[in-house]
């Protein structure tokens, strides 16, 4: 082979061989960017294929959480209210004079507003128009002597235990429409129970029937899961000595259940720890008067603006068993006069009340029903000093005072009434209007009451 084909040859080769080079250069580079394109893509594939099974996973949940929550309405929805296992208590209480007084005066404050039906006259419950819609329709039961209607049969035990747990013989829970006493001495328990067994004509067996409440599906709901009864006291319970105000006005606040209705609402009322209860005594709370209409609970926290840390011991007095405020203004219904505390009694409320926490909460009083121009003279004093809020727009309501007329045939006496009732019914609920109703303002309303009796003049 010649020199010069030798040269050509070893150039096609030089030549073949830097081609090969460069393909092979570029074939690495081809693999290295589609190496860097799988390392970028499978992660995202992979992390795209997590998240959807964590979506998946969080729908499964949020279904299976659904129908948990769809299952368990149903099942409420169905159920009603709970019932437990009923207690066994062994008790027998001694019925002597002084408990029944005693207990009788429990009874008159705890009991009678929701259980006195005016047409027996008796403990045989009623409608108990003050309980907020939102619970359903509530009636209250025969607590009379009746063996059948009553509870002429129930053991000393059986009361004690509904009483303190709120779990009837039967098993039946009674939701938050009837008092619990879980905190209530032992002797306050005796002497209810003693009342209840006495000869008074309130608790006379009756066989006035029962009327079963109609609790809303709220109620059924909180029965199940926040409402549940109380545990029946293991250990004596006794009542402070009356000495200890403070101590004894706590007692009181928290057995005549007066922390329920002046906290922020029924449904985070503690009854076992009244202090935990939501917005403790500073108002708030929507009730009803007979009515219907919604009255607002007054805020008694000591607060000097919006509550009672400007009153008087003395006005504290007045406002609890007169049923009028410092302003003279009539206090409504469903707040009623407490004649059956004593003062000193009162005197211990207010002593306990100026050590809770201040709540400063303005609570704007519900305006009374407006009567229109054309009204009787009558009607717009009858509203006027807020009489429809105890005695409805019928006059029948806690008290009917459409009897006033009979039982006090002459205007005079029927005034003399109204200015002094606890003077001729002692013992009487309603205020003394004497001095806050004008002079000029009784002959309208009298004429009034008479109307609502059938014998207007």
């Amino acid at each position: 082979m010649t020199e010069s084909n030798t040269s050509t040859a070893a150039r096609i080769q030089s030549i073949a061989t830097a081609r090969l080079l460069a393909a092979t250069l570029d074939r690495q580079r081809h693999l290295a960017s589609r190496k860097t394109l799988l390392e970028v893509m499978i992660p995202l594939h992979i992390g795209g294929w997590r998240a959807v099974k964590i979506v998946k996973r969080l729908l499964i949940v949020l279904g299976l959480l659904a129908a948990a929550v769809a299952a368990f309405a149903l099942y409420v929805s169905a159920s009603g209210i709970p019932h437990y296992p009923p207690g066994k208590v062994e008790l027998k209480v001694e019925v002597t004079p002084e408990r029944v007084a005693h207990g009788k005066k429990i009874v008159s404050m705890l009991c009678a507003s929701c259980h006195l039906d005016l047409a027996t006259e008796r403990l045989t419950g009623k409608r108990m128009p003050d309980v907020p819609p939102q619970f359903g329709v509530a009636y209250s039961k025969n607590i009379t002597g009746h063996k059948t209607r009553g509870i002429g049969s129930w053991t000393d035990g059986e009361i004690a235990y509904v009483l303190r747990t709120g779990i009837a013989r039967d098993g039946r829970y009674i939701p938050p429409y009837m008092v619990k006493l879980p905190n209530a001495s032992d002797e306050d328990i005796a002497a209810i129970i003693a009342f209840l067994r006495s000869d008074d004509p309130l608790v006379a067996p009756s066989d006035a029937p029962n009327t079963e409440s109609q609790p809303s599906f709220l109620t059924k709901i909180l029965a199940h899961t926040v409402f549940k009864p109380f545990d029946y006291p293991k250990a004596p319970i006794a009542a402070p000595d009356p000495g200890d105000r403070v101590a004894h006005g706590r007692y009181l606040t928290a057995n005549l259940g007066c922390f329920s209705c002046h906290s922020a609402d029924f449904a985070t009322v503690d009854d076992l720890h009244p202090e935990k209860s939501k917005g403790y005594f500073g108002g708030g709370n929507a009730m009803l008067d007979e009515n219907g209409q919604t009255m607002v609970t007054a805020n008694i926290t000591p607060d000097r603006e919006t509550g009672i840390g400007a009153w008087t011991e003395d006005q504290f007095v007045r406002a609890v068993r007169a049923g009028f405020r410092p302003d003279n203004t009539p206090i409504r219904y469903p707040m009623q006069m407490y004649v059956e505390l004593d003062e000193d009694e009162v005197r211990a409320i207010y002593a306990y009340l100026h050590t809770v926490p201040p709540i400063h909460n303005k609570v704007a009083r519900t305006p009374s029903i407006a009567v229109v121009a054309s009204s009787p003279a009558g009607e717009a004093v009858y509203h006027k000093y807020a009489c429809q809020s105890c005695h409805g727009e019928t006059g029948v309501g806690l008290c009917d005072l459409r009897k006033g007329h009979r039982k006090y045939p002459a205007d005079a006496d029927l005034i003399a009434f109204v200015k002094d009732p606890s003077r001729t019914v002692p013992g009487s609920k309603m205020p003394s209007w004497g001095g806050v109703i004008d002079d000029g303002d009784y002959p309208a309303l009298v004429a009034y009451v008479r109307k609502l009796g059938g014998a207007a003049p």
